[in-house]
């Protein structure tokens, strides 16, 4: 399945087949100018009765080979409403087993807003396109072309602008989050990450016998009742020329979870292939930065392990000596996200100095029970960085919704036998204890937030902008904080 974008610098209407116009709430066409292909048109948007002026697409035979299809604009529509706009159109054309169509450039609001309005609407529909098909020995052979001027697709066709290079970048994270358990261990994961060198970023791999030199006790035990290796990958991408702080970002990439000793029940374990999607957000975002060539210094930290049950594994009970010197008592193994958090976190903070660090996990069960599957939960220390993310997530369409820390909750999980236990045994409060464990290894007062994504990183329903399974939620919202506050 792919969507195939052709430039052209002249369209011919006389051999077009499906030609796409846009139309105002009542229907009435935006200037088309002469040409013959809309003079029927125009008769024919004054017929439209009440019930099909309620439909977003219409449909228009201008002769037995040619067709036009009408879309239905709010005025001043944003950003986000272009995208969703595009991606319902996606929807339509594919149930509708439309193969082409055409764009005029005649026809799409005023001459400054072409370019933005086109590109975020085709934006839309290549969001709305991606479905993960590797597996399938029959895949769908739906695909969709679209013909427009040279000039509207443009910045699609040039890879510093960020249309083309957001889409890669969710795409690699949907395809991440998507892979099977025993194709994306671990080693096959930090293989893969290898390969962003060739775009740019540097990467750095730590694998375990590094890890246990550097004292990450608490991310190496959660991986050491696997087959596989466990590793910290680093990937920096230095974007301008300052000499100024990076911004950071943290993943947890725990690439199958059975819960370790704690085994998770057997129903729904198989979702647990998802539980490396905060790392996979990461790395998506990475891989953005570095195609579109922003203008700033960033870092990612992925940690990657498999909590596998062994003769190995780690037991409830053991006390681990975590990178930042603390001591934790595991009191459930399956509560292991926040210890390869803790190490990633800590070592963010020393070795890059970066001037914010934004962790990603999909970490908490209770986040889903708190916020369903419509915000992501934000906890931090910062209000000018929550603030941030609060209004990057509105407008992308990928929303945050801030969640309370306190020092009152420490008491949750301060341990009798280290200085903290990895869960709140009492009861309560899952996602703000899981977040105030974590705030314990920010040790220099760092602007930081953590982002509890285990509600939205995989759908098993259609959203707006994607289809069912990976949502790649978070790729487009890091993107928009660094480019409205950090370029």
């Amino acid at each position: 399945m792919a969507i195939i974008l052709k430039p052209t610098d002249k369209l011919d209407e006389k051999s077009i087949n499906n030609y796409v116009l846009f139309a105002d709430e009542n229907y009435s066409l935006f200037s088309v100018g002469s040409s013959f292909i809309f003079k029927d048109l125009k008769n024919f948007t004054k017929s439209i009765n009440k019930t099909s002026k309620k439909r977003d697409f219409l449909t228009f035979n201008l002769n037995s080979k040619q067709t036009a299809i009408i879309i239905k604009l709010k005025k001043n529509q944003s950003e986000l409403e272009n995208e969703t706009g595009g991606a319902s159109f996606y929807e339509f054309l594919k149930k509708a087993e439309i193969n082409e169509i055409t764009f005029s450039d005649k026809n799409i609001y005023s001459a400054s807003q072409k370019n933005i309005f086109i590109n975020d609407f085709i934006h839309g529909m290549l969001l709305k396109s991606y479905e993960f098909e590797k597996y399938k020995t029959k895949k769908s052979n739906y695909n969709l072309k679209i013909n427009c001027n040279k000039k509207l697709l443009l910045p699609n066709l040039n890879s510093k602008y960020r249309y083309k290079p957001l889409i890669e970048g969710i795409n690699f994270t949907k395809e991440l989050v998507s892979e099977p358990g025993n194709i994306l261990h671990p080693d096959e994961y930090a293989k893969r990450l290898k390969q962003l060198s060739k775009i740019g970023l540097k990467v750095s791999i730590y694998d375990k016998k590094k890890l246990k030199n550097l004292g990450m006790n608490a991310l190496v035990g959660v991986g050491q009742g696997s087959i596989r290796g466990s590793y910290l990958v680093t990937l920096e991408w230095k974007g301008s020329k300052s000499k100024k702080d990076p911004v950071a970002f943290v993943g947890k990439g725990v690439c199958f979870d059975t819960g370790g000793i704690s085994l998770k029940p057997a129903k729904f374990m198989e979702d647990m292939t998802y539980d490396m999607a905060g790392s996979a957000v990461v790395v998506g975002l990475m891989k953005t930065l570095a195609l579109r060539k922003a203008n700033v210094n960033a870092v990612g930290v992925v940690g990657l392990v498999e909590n596998m049950p062994d003769g190995n594994a780690q037991r409830p009970g053991d006390i681990v000596k975590s990178y930042s010197g603390k001591t934790i008592e595991i009191l459930n193994t399956d509560a292991e996200g926040r210890l390869v958090l803790a190490d990633a976190l800590t070592f963010t903070e020393q070795k890059f100095k970066p001037k914010f660090i934004v962790d990603l996990a999909t970490l908490t069960g209770a986040i889903i029970v708190s916020l369903g599957s419509e915000y992501a939960g934000l906890f931090s220390n910062d209000d000018k960085l929550s603030a941030q993310l609060s209004n990057a997530g509105e407008k992308v369409g990928e929303k945050v919704w801030r969640m309370p820390l306190h020092k009152n909750y420490d008491k949750l999980i301060n341990s009798k036998n280290a200085d903290m236990q990895n869960i709140n045994y009492i009861g309560g409060a899952g996602s703000t204890t899981a977040a105030q464990f974590l705030q314990r290894f920010i040790l220099k007062k760092t602007p930081w937030a953590h982002l509890d994504i285990a509600g939205m990183a995989f759908s098993k329903y259609n959203g707006a902008l994607n289809s069912w399974g990976a949502t790649g939620f978070g790729v487009r919202l890091l993107n928009k904080l660094i480019e409205d506050n950090y370029e």
